[in-house]
């Protein structure tokens, strides 16, 4: 019995190791290519990827600055609650309703136009311009306002904890220039 299961053991370690298992039936190896038979029997290849970025994109969580006012977190999680999947090109009246929504300014804005927001809400509604130029580094909360884009109007969206939102929300900025970053600060008591 020993002897009749050392054979079968010999005999599958040296099918294991035999160069045809070895090679897949005639196929190559490679440390570049993936060689593999399609479904006509055809011998294919496909180019190994082993890096898909040359660096890593990953963008810091917002953090929330105490200095600002709470109202304009509430204004995020407002607007991000009323975003759609994709851009309806309402950037600025979406950004207004969640901003009055949440108290941070008292009356509706009046300008048309997402480039002009930064001007009517530091004119108006005491926002003051915050000195970041990354709209990876704004905090949470903060009106980001962009130049004028494809159409003349520009984009408005307001920074999340872990990304962007207007009448869409977004893990990432928008491409047009950032103008400013805004933000109102919290009266003190």
């Amino acid at each position: 019995m020993r002897r009749l299961s050392l054979l079968l053991f010999l005999c599958g370690a040296c099918l294991s190791f035999s160069p045809s298992l070895i090679h897949a039936e005639g196929l190559a190896s490679s440390n570049s290519y993936f060689y593999y038979k399609d479904s006509s029997g055809k011998i294919v290849a496909a180019k190994i990827v082993r890096h898909y970025w040359r660096a890593p994109i990953a963008h810091p969580l917002a953090q929330v600055d105490p200095r600002l006012d709470p109202k304009l977190t509430r204004a995020a999680t407002i607007a991000d609650e009323r975003a759609n999947a994709r851009s309806k090109a309402y950037c600025w009246r979406y950004v207004k309703e969640a901003l009055f929504a949440a108290g941070a300014i008292s009356s509706y804005p009046k300008t048309s136009y997402a480039c002009q927001a930064g001007e009517e809400l530091v004119r108006d509604y005491g926002f003051t311009r915050l000195p970041v130029h990354d709209p990876y580094a704004a905090p949470v909360g903060a009106v980001l306002v962009y130049a004028h884009g494809s159409n003349g109007a520009g984009h408005v969206e307001i920074r999340t904890r872990d990304g962007f939102v207007s009448d869409y929300s977004s893990k990432t900025r928008c491409c047009y220039p950032l103008l400013a970053v805004y933000g109102k600060f919290a009266t003190s008591l």
